[in-house]
């Protein structure tokens, strides 16, 4: 049997708010050719726009703006992986703010903070760890393959899980949220 290359596909986009449609879009073409399901391409794409929108740099608001040098090229950009690891899809986020992530309890009348709660709950397993070489953090999420077509051969598409997260920081990947809870929160979001 011939080596399958693992899966991964890696887009770099300019830090803008349309970037976040663009990554939902990218999102949804890798993992359909991929032959994942389409709730879980659903799911992937919810998770890739939470973590799109925490990335994207919002200067006209004053948020999230720091002193780092501009990239090579002076336009700011963050960076989307998918790939296959250990029977999941991890979508991976890349972005030059160094803060880690914080998941907040947030009220249904809240306005927003619920990027990191959602991505919590829909996920199996997420966390970040500092970017290696640049400056900033990873934010990943995995959630399950499951694939569409006739079972596939996992272990021909497990790709190295990355880098694991630098010892000392706090794993987010236990934190559960409540189901009931998502759903008042995600019809309140709906409802606006």
């Amino acid at each position: 049997m011939p080596h399958q290359q693992p899966r991964r596909s890696r887009l770099a986009l300019a830090d803008a708010p349309s970037a976040v449609a663009l990554a939902r879009l990218h999102t949804a073409d890798v993992l359909v050719d991929w032959g994942v399901s389409s709730d879980a391409v659903e799911t992937a794409k919810l998770l890739v726009s939470e973590l799109a929108t925490n990335a994207v740099r919002h200067s006209e608001d004053g948020e999230a703006t720091t002193s780092l040098p501009p990239s090579q090229s002076g336009v700011e950009t963050f960076e989307l992986l998918l790939e296959v690891v250990s029977g999941a899809v991890r979508l991976s986020v890349w972005d030059r703010d160094p803060r880690p992530p914080v998941l907040k309890e947030v009220g249904v009348d809240a306005m927003g903070g619920r990027g990191i709660f959602i991505v919590a709950a829909m996920s199996r397993a997420w966390g970040y760890y500092p970017a290696r070489s640049a400056p900033g953090k990873v934010v990943w999420a995995e959630i399950v393959f499951d694939a569409t077509g006739p079972n596939e051969d996992l272990d021909a598409l497990v790709s190295s899980p990355g880098q694991p997260l630098a010892s000392g920081l706090p794993a987010f990947g236990d934190v559960r949220a409540d189901p009931d809870l998502v759903g008042r929160v995600l019809i309140g979001i709906k409802e606006r």
